[in-house]
């Protein structure tokens, strides 16, 4: 099924040369997370106003791409990774087959890979590919269509390399011709996937620099006589410009590093994992994103002169999956509403109360949010029983906010949707020395990865202190008393963290580490109906103040 994705060009359409230049449309989508369903957006307009819609779901997606392919049948659909995992229970609970099968029906060319295929290791992923049931996940894989015939389309990463074999797991390039041009896309995953996903995950893969590797085969895409190459490339950035402003001058993050070493030859990069949107330029370069979660499709249009490398010009848009504005497409609409009607039971059954109708996932100035709260409050209480004292919570962890309609309580699939990854629940002895250093930890770059912790413990920070030791020293407090930095402390964390990842190296060296076996989701439902049987629902709308900054 790779070979096409190898070094022969893939073709639908007869060579022709045209002596005038062509456009070539290209629609991409990136980090969809296996919701087949709209879900709530908020996003803020050109002029500053914030808007909130439900956006998305296969059906509108689907719609949007009958549209677009109306206007053009030669329209190339291409994916940018994270298109399945980290999913919401309704595609989760299915080993995420029906995103797949949804995505096969959309006709998806192909996709980059992104650091969710690989949540559950290689070799579940080339099932998802190419189907069957020898799965690491048998209560899921199968369940959907016993006969699952897998998603269908290939794969492509530049920079991953199977250690096993010493080759690389995916073809590093696509060639597809339209219109009598052919356009090359390389993929690429980001160099630090090792960071973000588990040691399981990453068992017999390594990833290397993403540019160095995308530019190691330019020469080899000039020697087949591509005339327009584009990099595709599963890492972000971010930047305060709305998402549909054209040439945002503003975008910061890793991306940029990677977007300034690319060959000149590269003419436009389409990025993802921050799950932001953007059209941006890094110098003359075309650097976009959609979003997530199916809220935005990213439409490139390129100019191409016939017969040589030239692309004239690159215009970029995001689309909005509005549901309001485009007709579902009948047979994904058919898909959803089958999966919706499989998966009620499992999904409606009640799961507790929330005190607030919103506690949100949003990390406020202090790098606390209420639901970090929330969760690591779950998992404390969950652990109480070994011994723990504090509980840590990685803010990428935390996938949606736990939203509670008027005059109902929560279901299953609102509580799964805020920790859809399964993570068991780590204990471990770290001294209060080592916490300290755990806490420097979350300062890189930007303050966005701020742990969330459990109540009775708390600190101080300040942004103006020397970089590595923004934890205000004597800070540290556990249940109202000073933490000792000679003392060891119980802590839990769930087994994505505990391992050391998203750099957080100061938990492997924990000492008495016992994995309890409890997943980090049934902590969370069994904290919410503990809490209503006693009548006192947790969760607010505004942090608890654990985490205090100073400046």
């Amino acid at each position: 099924m790779l070979a096409c994705a190898a070094l022969a060009a893939c073709s639908q359409t007869p060579s022709v040369a045209p002596s005038e230049p062509v456009e070539i449309n290209i629609v991409a989508i990136n980090d969809l997370h296996g919701y087949l369903q709209a879900n709530p957006w908020r996003y803020k307009d050109a002029s500053g106003a914030e808007h909130s819609l439900a956006a998305g779901g296969i059906a509108t997606l689907g719609g949007m791409l009958d549209q677009l392919r109306a206007k053009d049948p030669q329209l190339l659909f291409v994916g940018n990774g994270d298109l399945i995992g980290g999913s919401p229970a309704i595609s989760a609970m299915w080993a995420d087959e029906p995103t797949l099968e949804a995505l096969r029906d959309m006709g998806l060319l192909f996709s980059t890979v992104g650091n969710h295929e690989l949540d559950n290791g290689k070799a579940e992923l080339l099932r998802q590919i190419d189907g069957g049931c020898q799965s690491n996940r048998p209560q899921q894989a199968c369940t959907f269509r016993p006969d699952f015939a897998g998603g269908g389309y290939p794969y492509i990463a530049a920079n991953l390399v199977d250690t096993d074999t010493g080759k690389p797991l995916f073809a590093a390039y696509r060639i597809e011709e339209r219109r009598g041009v052919k356009i090359a896309f390389v993929g690429a995953v980001l160099r630090d996937v090792a960071q973000v996903v588990s040691t399981k995950g990453m068992q017999g893969l390594q990833a290397s620099d993403e540019a160095e590797a995308i530019n190691r085969v330019i020469p080899d895409l000039k020697a087949q006589g591509v005339n327009a190459i584009v990099a595709m490339v599963h890492q972000g950035g971010s930047t305060p410009e709305a998402f549909d402003q054209s040439d945002c001058s503003q975008l910061k993050g890793d991306i940029v590093e990677v977007a300034q070493r690319l060959d000149p030859a590269v003419d436009a990069l389409l990025t993802a994992h921050t799950h932001q949107g953007y059209l941006c330029k890094v110098g003359k370069l075309s650097v976009s994103q959609g979003g997530s979660y199916g809220h935005l499709l990213t439409q490139l249009t390129l100019r191409v002169t016939p017969g040589t490398h030239a692309v004239t010009a690159v215009t970029a848009h995001n689309l909005l999956a509005d549901p309001q504005r485009y007709p579902q497409n009948a047979k994904l609409a058919a898909l959803e509403q089958e999966v919706e009607a499989r998966s009620a039971a499992v999904l409606e059954a009640p799961a507790g109360r929330i005190a607030v109708p919103l506690v949100s996932e949003r990390q406020e100035r202090n790098g606390e949010s209420p639901l970090g709260d929330l969760v690591a409050d779950s998992q404390l209480a969950m652990t109480r029983q070994w011994g723990a004292q504090i509980a840590f919570m990685n803010v990428g962890g935390i996938r949606a906010d736990l939203q509670q309609s008027p005059g109902r309580g929560l279901t299953y699939a609102q509580v799964a949707s805020v920790q859809p990854f399964g993570n068991t629940l780590v204990l471990m002895d770290l001294t209060g020395e080592q916490l300290l250093a755990l806490l420097n930890q979350q300062f890189g770059a930007s303050d966005s990865n701020i742990l969330q912790i459990s109540q009775g413990f708390s600190y101080q920070w300040d942004a103006k202190r020397p970089a590595g030791s923004y934890v205000v020293p004597g800070s540290l407090r556990l249940e109202g008393r000073a933490v000792d930095m000679n003392t060891r402390y119980r802590i839990v964390a769930n087994s994505f963290l505990a391992a050391g990842a998203e750099r957080f190296s100061v938990f492997k060296q924990g000492t008495n580490v016992v994995d309890s076996k409890r997943i980090d989701l049934d902590a969370m439902l069994a904290y919410l109906r503990d809490r209503e049987q006693q009548a006192i629902p947790v969760g607010a709308t505004h942090s608890a103040g654990r985490i205090v900054r100073k400046n």
